[in-house]
């Protein structure tokens, strides 16, 4: 079996010597490859390449980023007629590796690992259905509105040197609510693919899973029924006083298992397809990744995309 292990050097949670062990645990049970990356999208250019080269299997050593880089990689590659796409490993190697822990694998990269060499040992792999947003794969969640403005104004305090944390992203978050939100009015509107509209959202939260994210060892759930075997959900929020946002917050973190309810509060699961537009150039991000501001956007599911090795 031919595998890429696709590394990321500046993962937060492992250190060179990790990385080190890890690659060899892997080389000594597969015929490996090894490609570090060095830049922004270097994870899917190698992606693509393996999966176009007949690759069996790549294994993304690194955070969400890096997962998601390699999954777009996989699943943009041009294959032949009749070929099939690689399985997907994975080694948690950032700061939440939100993707990896929803898939019941273990939170250390050492620990993961055994459980991919189990997997080898054992022929087991599992489908995943993903997310697209346009022309974006995403693994486990895409959002639009409040919570991209959030994640860019994270990239930009971590681009400054700041270490990721969840102190961080809460800072961030306070500060847009108090001084970058427009709070009167909504920019987001949805449309389902049966052509019912849903205006005046504030936050447009796209789920392939559940939690939506961690704060340390905290799930943070917003869409508690949203599955790998279903297809998308959408947790929307239709008001942003300080109120009816502690409320919401509260719910979040209190009743990890419960839909989060309330007037202010719109819920969607297992769609297929739907659009969501802004009356104003809006943030945008998957997978934690910010990626600008947009006016429209196009979510699909994509069902069974890719098979996981664990």
């Amino acid at each position: 079996m031919r595998a890429l292990l696709v590394m990321n050097p500046k993962a937060t949670s492992t250190s060179e010597r990790t990385r080190d062990v890890l690659a060899h645990a892997l080389a000594g049970e597969l015929e490996t490859e090894i490609g570090e990356t060095a830049y922004r999208g270097h994870a899917a250019e190698l992606a693509r390449a393996a999966a176009e080269d007949g690759f069996d299997l790549v294994v993304a050593l690194g955070g969400d980023g890096t997962v998601n880089e390699v999954v777009n990689g996989i699943l943009s590659a041009q294959v032949p007629a009749g070929g099939v796409l690689p399985e997907l490993g994975v080694v948690p190697g950032g700061s939440t590796n939100v993707f990896a822990r929803a898939l019941g694998l273990p939170n250390d990269p050492v620990e993961a690992t055994g459980v991919l060499l189990d997997a080898l040992h054992e022929g087991r792999s599992r489908p995943v259905s993903m997310g697209q947003a346009d022309e974006r794969y995403f693994t486990f969640t895409a959002g639009f509105g409040f919570d991209a403005a959030v994640v860019g104004i994270v990239e930009d305090r971590r681009r400054a040197g700041h270490k990721s944390t969840g102190g961080l992203y809460v800072r961030s978050a306070l500060r847009h609510f108090w001084g970058g939100l427009d709070r009167r009015n909504p920019p987001i509107a949805m449309k389902l693919g049966d052509g019912t509209e849903i205006p005046d959202l504030f936050i447009a939260i796209v789920t392939n899973t559940s939690p939506w994210t961690y704060l340390g060892n905290k799930p943070v759930v917003v869409t508690p029924e949203s599955s790998f075997e279903a297809g998308l959900d959408l947790f929307g929020v239709t008001k942003m006083s300080g109120r009816a946002a502690l409320r919401i917050v509260r719910h979040m973190f209190t009743d990890t298992d419960k839909l989060v309810r309330g007037k202010h509060v719109c819920v969607h699961h297992d769609l297929t397809e739907f659009t969501l537009t802004a009356s104003v150039p809006t943030d945008f991000q998957v997978d934690g990744d910010h990626l600008g501001l947009r006016e429209s956007v196009t979510f699909r599911a994509i069902r069974d995309a890719l098979r996981v090795k664990m």
